[in-house]
């Protein structure tokens, strides 16, 4: 199928593995430069090996999306090497399984950092480029869970919502 994507590029997060994977192959498949990024690069580097191996251009970045001070730096490495970014998949990790209730201020702060606030930052920093060529897709990626909430996932849950409002 040709999505017309063709020479875009694309900024996957997660994309180690998984879903986020599986969506970076995807993409790169329809002729999209994709830039793997995922807080554990060797994985990511495993699928940007399967993305070149396909005859596709992929770039490996180690990032933790959690530390918002590394935003602009990023995605000006990402312009240098590939051009602005045309589509960004947020696909973030999580807390481990545990309740909402009781969980630590310090933990609720990091995994909002990481789940919802990173998510916003990267959002801003990318969409007045993509308003001006008038072109892009902010794709974001949740859990079933902000509808019917998963058991024992309950920060998971709560962070994963305000994504979606």
């Amino acid at each position: 199928m040709d999505l017309e994507l063709k020479g875009k590029v694309a900024l996957v997060f997660g994309a180690g593995g998984g879903l986020g994977g599986a969506i970076a192959r995807s993409l790169a498949g329809e002729g999209v430069r994709v830039v793997v990024a995922d807080i554990d690069e060797a994985a990511a580097e495993n699928t940007t090996s399967a993305i070149k191996g396909a005859g596709n251009e992929a770039l490996t970045m180690g990032w933790d999306i959690g530390d918002l001070s590394s935003i602009e730096g990023r995605l000006a490495s990402i312009e240098k090497a590939f051009g602005s970014v045309d589509i960004v998949v947020n696909n973030t990790g999580g807390p481990p399984p545990t309740p909402a209730a009781g969980q630590s201020s310090q933990d609720w702060s990091k995994f909002f950092d990481s789940m919802v606030r990173s998510v916003i930052a990267v959002t801003d920093a990318v969409l007045p480029g993509m308003r001006r060529r008038k072109w892009g897709r902010i794709i974001t990626s949740t859990s079933s869970g902000v509808v019917t909430p998963i058991p024992n996932l309950g920060m998971s849950n709560a962070l994963r919502m305000a994504l979606v409002g």
